[in-house]
């Protein structure tokens, strides 16, 4: 018999007052430890003096006005940004510094601190309401008072403007409205490639990671008459069924909980995996960095197996690691054949967002090679 789950204990950070020492519930969605070192600032706090403080790990705990404190939050991210970039001799060594730095930037941005009361308001002159962003994220308030970094609130405002307002999907005639956390489909060439690429059933199919359900809901206007779509986050779960009822694609799609494919075979599996095989820094990363290629190579050794006869799997997949030099050609090929797949087809697109086009990335000479293929893939 399995032992009972430990409760977790929420995480709380301290800080000191005149009147001696506060407490408050430690919030962070990407699971960051709370500070060790809290002082608290106001409107008197200079840049430097924040910028310095957070280079040294001790965090900024806000009780001044709200939008000084966005100011101050943009005042330190240009001191960040005015450190050179280390010098790299391959690409490879450009995407490790580029992740290196984008961590260090994470951890020094993330120093400045808002508190948060009992109903998620924030209690600062000139405050935005935050409540129904809070709650998308975080969940009912819990009667406690909380404390989280600006960054991580600014992000959760943003993702709350994101998903009333929603991503353009011109494929589908409508707008796909994504989740916290659940990655969003503004890059479309994905999203192209599903469009044109013939299918081969319209009977059934699996879309595997759904995310968003973007892919699901295309399939259904494409006329896939019985889809199934798969996740393991509860956000995407959430937000997939969201999308589809709304669109009117709730009787054609079923969405599950599952470790990549559902029960049973279906003429047509797709699946859209992370593709750089890179280790996460934090939940919302799990959407781009793939550790190990597990998810890919998890998809391909499974296929077969879910697969109709005759049925095809649709891969799709940047080569942005290949440039890289993070996973090879080879290493693809031949994870395709030991999985007892063959090649069918291939349909390529070049990317369209703006990072491709923007000499000044580190990445660039990779962005700009960038070739999103769907790899059609059929039982040997």
């Amino acid at each position: 018999m399995p032992l009972p789950a430990t409760p977790t204990v929420p995480a709380t950070i301290t800080w000191p007052e005149a009147d001696g020492p506060r407490s408050a519930l430690w919030r962070s969605e990407a699971a960051v430890p709370p500070p060790k070192r809290v002082v608290v600032a106001d409107d008197r706090t200079t840049a430097d003096t924040a910028y310095r403080l957070a280079c040294e790990g001790t965090a900024l705990l806000w009780q001044g006005d709200f939008q000084n404190a966005r100011q101050l939050l943009q005042a330190v991210t240009r001191r960040v940004e005015r450190k050179p970039r280390k010098p790299a001799e391959t690409l490879l060594d450009a995407f490790n510094f580029h992740r290196q730095a984008q961590s260090q930037r994470a951890r020094t941005l993330g120093m400045l601190l808002i508190p948060l009361d009992a109903t998620y308001a924030i209690p600062l002159r000139r405050a935005p309401e935050v409540q129904q962003a809070c709650a998308e994220t975080y969940g009912p308030p819990t009667d406690e008072p909380s404390v989280v970094s600006l960054r991580e609130l600014l992000g959760l405002i943003g993702a709350h403007e994101w998903r009333k307002k929603g991503v353009e999907i011109p494929e589908l005639g409508e707008r796909i409205h994504p989740h916290y956390g659940v990655f969003s489909p503004v890059r479309g060439e994905y999203v192209d490639l599903v469009a044109r690429t013939p299918l081969p059933s319209l009977n059934k199919a699996f879309d595997i990671g759904t995310g968003t359900g973007v892919l699901a809901a295309l399939l259904a206007k494409r006329g896939v008459k019985k889809i199934v779509a798969t996740d393991q986050d509860p956000r995407a779960l959430a937000c997939a069924r969201e999308n589809l009822t709304r669109l009117g694609y709730a009787q054609q799609v079923e969405v599950i909980e599952a470790d990549l494919f559902p029960e049973g075979r279906a003429p047509l599996v797709i699946c859209n995996p992370p593709w750089v095989p890179a280790r996460p820094a934090s939940p919302i990363e799990y959407a781009v960095y793939d550790m190990e290629s597990r998810m890919l190579l998890g998809f391909l050794n499974g296929l077969a197996e879910h697969l109709s006869p005759g049925g095809e799997g649709w891969l799709i997949l940047s080569d942005f690691a290949e440039h890289l030099g993070l996973r090879s050609r080879e290493f693809l090929l031949a994870a395709i054949e030991k999985a007892g797949l063959v090649v069918v087809g291939r349909e390529d697109i070049r990317p369209r967002h703006p990072k491709s086009s923007d000499e000044t990335d580190p990445l660039h000479a990779a962005r700009v090679a960038e070739v999103t293929s769907l790899w059609r893939l059929k039982a040997r």
